[in-house]
């Protein structure tokens, strides 16, 4: 049996799912029940370089397990699991209360308390039994576990010692347990030295009436014997005041949002939060922040999820936009080979660590992804309009040229102007855009489609790239070049508007087949299309009426699939629910094309459902109709936080803002159309051009302070309609008004 990049095993139980914590910094996480216990056989454990390095992490008092009180967790790196044991014998209550504090960095840290609470001494036996499987993330996230051999478990130099060898590498973890100490003055308080034994640390106390006994136990990890941390307590200190620093230097960064409207403030300052934890780090180059997909299982970097949500939170931070570019473009596609779809140019799909990515991609990257390429030369043309360094945008525009290269060679398979995916092998992806379930391409009947297959999305976004590679041209003033990318624009829209557009429906195709039929669904992605400009204005009210119709609009949300569709299942992953970051580009678009109303209500329905979950929006939730439950229905298995919701509601603001920034145009565009119940509204800190700006909207003016003094504001709303014209090539290239590419 092969093994691919796709999801194919059950996601965790529900009912185990909803008890878990997740303790997490950078690509490095812990996952355990209420009482930070790890269970084995459970999809829980300490995970570092995509490989849980423990897989058994019981604590109990007196041989049995700990009842859970509170859970408690001030930032993500840290949390506190308060428990409490049995009932001592002939009482009714417990007397002994034992608090659980953990850090995680590339290891971990977990201080133990034990109180007692009782009138009198208490015999108290501390036991924690620890495994390791080394398994790869993938082999426990999807359930798929088989035997690992070659374990050995043994006491060494003071420590409990697991380690794994195989196929010429290691992996391996050392316990360190330190004496338990009395916290009070007594002079009769003695440390009591940890027992140690292959899988197993214990304590043997004899706590005094009303005092406490605590102890440290470190777990470092180390590969092929490389220890990723220095041993002991002063390099889990360290790493854990790196992180803190990073979180606080992250919100005072951040924007600050004021607004009569409290369930939005609290959704924006939970995104800002998660988003900062969504960071992670490269040791290479400590400065360059990237997004990660999400937690707990996708804290990596992604082609397309990196890209996309780097993008939706430039109101917040452009500068996590700068990172990820660099990031990709380190590895970008440099030779062919099958078994990882990498071709020169290609931008990766996901990055990965563990050892069974040797198996999946042929080693750590893997490019499977149709989108990640064009969207590369999109995300870097955005930040050229907000004011990126010359020589910044410099540094990265050979590899933009290198991906264009791609996607007119190998992402064009024959020749047609679209951009189409197949998999090399059968452990690639099926589908390859940002539906990529095997069942996420279908048409209306509900039949899958067969590769190679043109997303339409993925012509908006290759549409974009064209356009914003034009410009870069025309500002270096190469009017040729631009000329050339300006004409392969308006032929590829022309081309898309007229193979894709399904008159008798009056929506377009999702894609088309191997044999170039039109897939006929209808789905959302052809709100992406609205969002990049490719969509020809006399299509875009029809795209927009059925966008909020009731077969896509749920109340909550745009569904991704049509409920009168043959696939639709409103519990489905990609054929029925409701994704946040799907919605804030489909407000983009649609205001984008001046359809503001529409825009209006399907951002107050998402903003809506965010309240429901707390303010924290989950990847994805189910599409039922509003009116047949009173809540959003969450989706079991939702990735949370994840970057792509997180980042939607600051997107979905930058929209109905309709703040456009053209810095290298030597202006930005404010037209608010925000509803009346944020109003008045203003937002601080907002990075732009290497300076910080505030925007404030009331019910009759709307201004932006701090601008640059050679950069204007203008009020007026753009056209997408507006001509172009390059040296006698006009294209039809809709302008931006927010969230997509000027043409200006």
């Amino acid at each position: 049996m092969t093994e691919g990049w796709a999801f194919t095993g059950t996601p965790p139980p529900t009912a185990v799912a909803a008890t878990m914590t997740t303790v997490i910094e950078g690509s490095s996480f812990c996952i355990s029940a209420s009482t930070g216990n790890i269970i084995p056989g459970a999809p829980m454990g300490l995970f570092v370089r995509d490989t849980r390095i423990v897989s058994e992490w019981l604590l109990e008092v007196d041989g049995e397990r700990l009842e859970p009180l509170s859970v408690t967790s001030p930032n993500p790196f840290r949390a506190q699991f308060v428990t409490r044991s049995h009932p001592r014998p002939g009482l009714a209550d417990s007397t002994v209360l034992v608090v659980r504090e953990r850090e995680v960095s590339e290891g971990m840290r977990e201080r133990i308390s034990v109180h007692n609470l009782g009138r009198e001494a208490a015999g108290i036996t501390i036991s924690l039994r620890v495994a390791a499987d080394f398994a790869d993330l993938f082999e426990v996230k999807e359930q798929r576990l088989r035997p690992h051999t070659g374990i050995t478990s043994r006491v060494t130099d003071g420590a409990l010692e697991l380690r794994q060898s195989r196929r010429g590498h290691s992996r391996g973890v050392r316990i360190l347990a330190g004496p338990a100490t009395s916290t009070t003055d007594s002079a009769e308080s003695e440390a009591i030295e940890a027992d140690l034994s292959p899988g197993h640390v214990s304590w043997h106390l004899a706590v005094p009436a009303r005092t406490e006994w605590s102890c440290t136990v470190i777990v470092e990890a180390s590969i092929d014997d490389v220890r990723l941390l220095p041993l002991g307590h002063d390099g889990i200190e360290q790493s854990a005041l790196a992180a803190d620093r990073r979180a606080q230097e992250w919100l005072a960064g951040a924007s600050v949002l004021t607004t009569p409207d409290a369930s939005l403030t609290r959704t924006l300052q939970c995104s800002i939060a998660d988003l900062g934890s969504l960071r992670i780090f490269d040791a290479e180059h400590p400065d360059r922040a990237v997004v990660a997909a999400g937690a707990p299982w996708f804290m990596t970097l992604f082609g397309r999820d990196s890209l996309i949500a780097s993008w939706m939170l430039l109101l917040l931070d452009y500068r996590l936009a700068l990172g990820t570019l660099q990031a990709l473009a380190a590895d970008q596609g440099r030779r062919v080979n099958p078994l990882s779809e990498e071709q020169p140019g290609r931008i990766l799909h996901e990055m990965r660590f563990g050892r069974s990515s040797t198996v999946r991609g042929g080693g750590h990257v893997y490019y499977g992804s149709i989108d990640s390429t064009p969207l590369f030369v999109m995300l870097l043309g955005e930040l050229r309009r907000w004011g990126l360094s010359t020589s910044e945008v410099q540094a990265l525009l050979p590899a933009a040229d290198r991906a264009l290269e791609w996607m007119t060679a190998s992402g064009d398979r024959d020749g047609d102007g679209f951009l189409e995916y197949e998999r090399a092998t059968d452990r690639g992806l099926r589908n390859q855009g940002w539906k990529d379930s095997f069942d996420g391409v279908n048409f209306a009947d509900g039949r899958l489609a067969d590769a190679p297959i043109a997303l339409c999305e993925v012509q908006g976004y290759a549409y974009a790239a064209y356009v914003a590679r034009a410009h870069f041209a025309r500002d270096a003033g190469d009017m040729a070049l631009s000329e050339r990318w300006a004409q392969r624009a308006a032929d590829l829209k022309v081309a898309f508007n007229e193979k894709f557009w399904l008159p008798d429906r009056g929506w377009y195709a999702i894609g088309l087949d191997r044999d170039k039929r039109p897939i006929d669904a209808l789905a959302s992605n052809m709100a992406h299309c609205l969002w990049t400009g490719i969509v020809d204005e006399d299509k875009a009210a029809d795209v927009a009426a059925h966008l909020v119709g009731p077969d896509l609009f749920s109340g909550w949300g745009i569904r991704t699939l049509g409920r009168s569709m043959g696939a639709f299942n409103p519990m489905s992953y990609h054929n029925g629910s409701v994704w946040p970051h799907d919605n804030a580009i489909a407000v983009a678009g649609l205001v984008r094309y001046g359809f503001t109303a529409e825009a209006q209500l399907v951002a107050s329905a998402i903003l809506e459902a965010a309240d429901h979950f707390g303010g924290r929006l989950p990847e994805l939730f189910c599409g039922f109709d509003r009116a047949d439950f009173d809540l959003p229905v969450p989706y079991p298995t939702s990735g949370s936080p994840q970057a792509w919701a997180a980042a939607a509601p600051i997107l979905m603001l930058r929209s109905l803002l309709q703040f456009d920034p053209g810095i290298s145009r030597g202006d930005v565009r404010l037209t608010p159309v925000l509803p009346a119940k944020y109003l008045p509204f203003r937002l601080d800190n907002v990075g732009l051009a290497g300076t910080r700006v505030a925007i404030e909207v009331t019910t009759s003016t709307s201004s932006i302070e701090g601008l640059p003094e050679d950069v204007t504001t203008i009020h007026e709303p753009r056209s997408p309609g507006i001509a172009i014209q390059l040296d006698g090539v006009a294209s039809r290239t809709a302008t931006a008004t927010a969230g997509g590419m000027s043409t200006t």
